[in-house]
């Protein structure tokens, strides 16, 4: 991929120059003829003065609504390879109405959403659709021109991504400036997508970088990064929050209209979507509701089912709803559990036979053989799941782990959080379905949550199984799950043989 688009460093400091309050954050450079900065408004947060309240207002903040107004600074790289630090001025801090009311939708209060480096202290939720633009003179560049751009409508889930943005702001930037992330699109939402969720690993500090995709005639911003942590409840969830900039734009018009500027039109353009074996790995997936229990699942035929025992142990009536394409009307399903695995047995397995088939159901390739080190994806209704779709995440097969020669566990470092098992394993390269997430990592030691290392039962322990049953229509063919040896029982229960339990 070419080069990041033009990012920076923002500092921002009390007028005095000396300690006080102040922070720092990354930025984008969208324009050089103006000369204009976009970055996250929440490090102006210590300076509004009507305090945290502020961020409830529904139109722009001029700069009089800080006190006092702060020093602004801009940090870039040089063509030398130093740094330089020019004057900046706010212009407007102002609200992107589109992403607020995406956010409204998607992060309800009652599952306890929180953004920030720290779980219990992090960015004021209502901060986060706010957006800040700065004028810098000494950027002025007669031939410059607008930063390329691409609209997030364009977007889909499983895309490739990539993050600008400075770790720790303008901390230290001699060292990440402009560091670079990648990763794919998990999760979409909003009008014209609005809202965007990528696993893209970011760092306290990056907020207000740019995501960009690729495009033939190099990398077109698409969004600011919003918020770099996102934790639901006590678990981290592992993704980075984006905000589409043309929403961004098209709230800041009045804005940047009193300034004189003039934003051109993004040229038509489609971001490319990676190629693939054909298959539609999401198509796939559904969520699965078993009364006040939800989790994913993984269609094998058009009245098949595979999930996790946990998430249908509740017995109640259990209902299932197939991902749905773009302006697809989503289908509920009723369904029963024809068998779950003893709680006794290692494998977290239940077979779900569906009242009615779906419609244009096309059954995915299965893997027979894993390669650690291979891409890899994970589907599954975590995280914006109920409200917004599968997520797609993206990472390597990290480890087989094998018994008497037959993998038994597959590990991979893809982001996996609740509500995500029973999801789709899926190879990026062949598009071949590879397993069944059934958890990930919680260390029971220090209470820590590891979205990046998770557990799959391999297909190919279920495949002859699901083959039997469905020849047969015996829920008895899969009996043998309940009966397995001790070399799996202890790879399952994360420990080794023999020793103490294990903390895991």
């Amino acid at each position: 991929m070419a080069a990041a688009p033009p990012c920076c460093a923002v500092r921002v400091r009390s007028a005095g120059g000396r300690g006080g309050c102040g922070g720092g954050c990354s930025g984008l450079v969208l324009s050089r003829r103006p000369a204009l900065v976009l970055c996250h408004a929440s490090v102006f947060a210590p300076f509004l003065r009507a305090g945290p309240a502020a961020w409830a207002r529904p139109a722009a903040l001029p700069p009089a609504a800080l006190r006092p107004c702060p020093r602004l600074r801009v940090v870039l790289g040089s063509e030398t390879g130093g740094l330089r630090e020019l004057d900046a001025r706010l212009l407007a801090l102002v609200p992107c109405a589109a992403f607020r009311r995406a956010l409204e939708r998607g992060f309800g209060l009652a599952e306890r959403w929180r953004f920030g480096a720290e779980e219990e202290a992090g960015t004021d939720p209502r901060a986060l659709p706010w957006f800040a633009w700065l004028r810098v003179p000494g950027l002025d560049a007669p031939e410059g021109g607008w930063a390329a751009r691409a609209s997030a409508g364009c977007l889909r889930k499983g895309q490739a991504l990539l993050a600008c943005g400075s770790p720790f702001g303008d901390l230290c930037p001699e060292l990440f400036l402009n560091t670079l992330s990648r990763g794919v699109v998990s999760n979409l939402a909003g009008e014209e997508n609005a809202l965007v969720l990528t696993d893209a690993r970011c760092l306290p500090g990056t907020e207000g970088g740019a995501a960009f995709v690729p495009s033939p005639d190099g990398p077109r911003v698409v969004a600011l990064i919003a918020a770099s942590f996102c934790w639901k409840g006590a678990e981290w969830v592992g993704l980075t929050l984006l905000c589409s900039l043309a929403a961004i734009l098209r709230s800041s018009a009045a804005v940047l209209g009193e300034a004189g500027v003039v934003v051109p039109p993004v040229p038509a353009w489609v971001a490319a979507v990676p190629a693939s074996s054909g298959q539609d790995p999401v198509g796939w997936t559904a969520l699965v509701g078993c009364g006040a229990t939800w989790g994913s699942g993984v269609l094998l035929a058009p009245r098949l089912l595979l999930t996790c025992r946990h998430v249908v142990e509740a017995r109640t009536p259990l209902h299932v709803t197939p991902a749905s394409g773009p302006g697809q009307d989503a289908a509920v399903l009723r369904g029963h559990v024809v068998f779950a695995t003893e709680e006794s047995s290692p494998f977290d397995v239940a077979v779900v036979e569906l009242e009615e088939s779906v419609p244009g159901f096309v059954p995915p390739c299965l893997a027979d053989t894993f390669l650690p080190g291979e891409e890899v994806s994970v589907v599954g209704f975590g995280a914006l799941g109920r409200a917004c779709g599968p997520s797609v995440t993206a990472g390597v097969l990290s480890a087989v782990v094998a018994v008497a020669g037959r993998p038994v566990m597959l590990q991979t470092t893809c982001a996996v959080h609740g509500g995500s098992s029973g999801g789709p394993l899926v190879s990026s390269r062949s598009g071949c379905l590879m397993g069944i997430v059934v958890s990930n990592t919680r260390d029971t030691g220090v209470g820590a949550t590891y979205p990046h290392l998770n557990f799959c039962i391999p297909i190919t322990v279920l495949q002859p199984l699901v083959a039997r049953y469905r020849r047969t229509g015996d829920p008895d063919a899969f009996a043998g799950l309940n009966r397995v040896g001790e070399g799996v029982r202890a790879t399952w229960q994360l420990q080794q043989r023999p020793g103490p339990p294990s903390k895991l």
